[in-house]
């Protein structure tokens, strides 16, 4: 009774330990104790999840067996007798792709794997649902190493449940709107991927990027530039560091007119100077990289009647010269919209294929998904319509690295984006005084906004 009393206290005690041990110390928990028991877990049960999810591929081998072969004869007249007799024989072998070592991750763990013949990458994405509730874990993501081989991603916790970080990363052209699935940030890189298209119904979370890319932009040597052809209503509290807005179709010409014409100049100057695109410039003559947000794209390409054709046809045709031509000098897109569809016309489907970053929150018809994302992946396509009304904000991205994520921008209020604009408006340089293209020095304040 005693001894029982004893091992009673000290699995209460062990109990007790582990639970303040993740209570207070949860990352050293996980990396001690928690990673551990799960990769136990993991290569214990691998060989009936994959079984269970189809993942197994059967072979054919050679094998040595002992058969019983009935004993004819004499010896065998009254009796019926047997004899072991070894023969080879070919027998159907079930094999299961071998797991790689499991390495802990913040939220999880990572494993590569070895595909079987005749498997293919989507055979475990299919599959990942049913890996996921076998390791009970949150989520699988399946990766592509290289042919034949995968990385296996297990994430214990959705990390887009709350997500706060700063937007601003120090550097120049780089924003950290959100987090990624991973946990890592997520980090937009105009220099890397200069242009993005953003869709997303109302209430999705597609204005609060915006909001974040803004706030994240306004205290870096950048001009902004806005299109808000929704009468201004969204980028007017903002215009104190903006360098330019239009509200309107006409406007919009104009200004789009402006871009083209300043991309031009900017070819020249390059072209003069021997360089390939502005970062080769001398910095004494480089100019200031200009990022263009356009909200509600779907309204420069809408006509009401005929009469509209032209300039629908001119802004266009000017929106995808910027497109194409701006990466190399410095000026940059974000492109918004609650409907991007192919029935908007040619221009919409040639502008999109400009813009190689892609965003896509929820979105209220399969179209708008498709044209945002169905040119780069069919599972995140999937991803991205399986994203609940209830999660503003959280959004299937692809970018700089080739591949795709979930993720989730952090909550930036209207007051907090109109607060930075006001407080960064001395870096907003004149419009007027920007397409004349005065250079200025890296260590000069820029000129004021009119």
């Amino acid at each position: 009774m005693t001894d029982a009393l004893v091992v009673l206290g000290v699995l209460a005690a062990v109990a007790a330990g582990l639970w303040a041990w993740r209570r207070w110390h949860p990352v050293s928990f996980w990396y001690g104790f928690g990673f551990p028991s799960r990769a136990v877990l993991v290569y214990l049960t691998w060989k009936n999840v994959a079984s269970g999810c189809k993942l197994t591929r059967s072979r054919r081998h050679w094998r040595l067996t002992l058969d019983a072969v009935p004993v004819v004869g004499a010896a065998a007249r009254d009796a019926a007798m047997v004899e072991q007799k070894r023969r080879v024989r070919r027998v159907d072998v079930e094999h299961t792709p071998r797991l790689g070592l499991l390495r802990p991750t913040r939220l999880g763990w990572r494993v590569r794997l070895r595909l079987q013949d005749g498997q293919v990458p989507e055979d475990f994405a299919k599959a990942a649902e049913g890996i996921a509730h076998a390791w009970r874990v949150h989520s699988v993501r399946v990766v592509e190493v290289k042919p034949g081989r995968l990385t296996l991603w297990a994430t214990m916790r959705d990390p887009l449940t709350e997500i706060d970080v700063s937007t601003e990363t120090g550097e120049l052209l780089k924003v950290r709107p959100g987090k990624l699935e991973n946990g890592s940030d997520w980090v937009i890189d105009f220099r890397t991927v200069p242009h993005w298209l953003n869709a997303g119904a109302t209430q999705s979370g597609k204005s609060n990027l915006a909001n974040a890319v803004i706030t994240g932009l306004a205290s870096q040597r950048v001009a902004l530039v806005g299109f808000d052809l929704k009468g201004g209503v969204e980028f007017t509290p903002y215009t104190p560091r903006l360098s330019a807005l239009a509200t309107n179709r006409k406007e919009s010409v104009d200004l789009l007119d402006d871009l083209v014409g300043e991309i031009e100049h900017r070819m020249a100057v390059c072209r003069e100077h021997g360089a390939r695109n502005i970062w080769k410039l001398p910095e004494s003559v480089r100019p200031i990289p200009i990022v263009t947000l356009v909200d509600e794209v779907a309204e420069l390409f809408l006509m009401a009647d005929k009469r509209e054709k032209d300039e629908v046809s001119k802004t266009a045709v000017s929106l995808l010269r910027v497109a194409q031509l701006g990466r190399a000098f410095g000026v940059h897109l974000m492109v918004c919209g609650q409907r991007i569809g192919a029935d908007l016309g040619p221009g919409v489907s040639a502008l999109r294929a400009q813009l190689s970053g892609r965003v896509c929150h929820r979105v209220n018809d399969p179209g708008t998904a498709n044209m945002t994302l169905g040119d780069m992946d069919p599972a995140a396509l999937s991803a991205a319509q399986g994203i609940a009304a209830e999660t503003p904000g959280v959004c299937v991205i692809t970018g700089q690295d080739g591949s795709w994520h979930r993720a989730r921008s952090v909550y930036v209020s209207e007051e907090t984006a109109e607060q930075a604009a006001l407080d960064h408006a001395h870096l907003a340089p004149d419009w007027s005084a920007l397409l004349g293209w005065v250079p200025v020095a890296a260590d000069d304040p820029m000129p004021d906004a009119a």
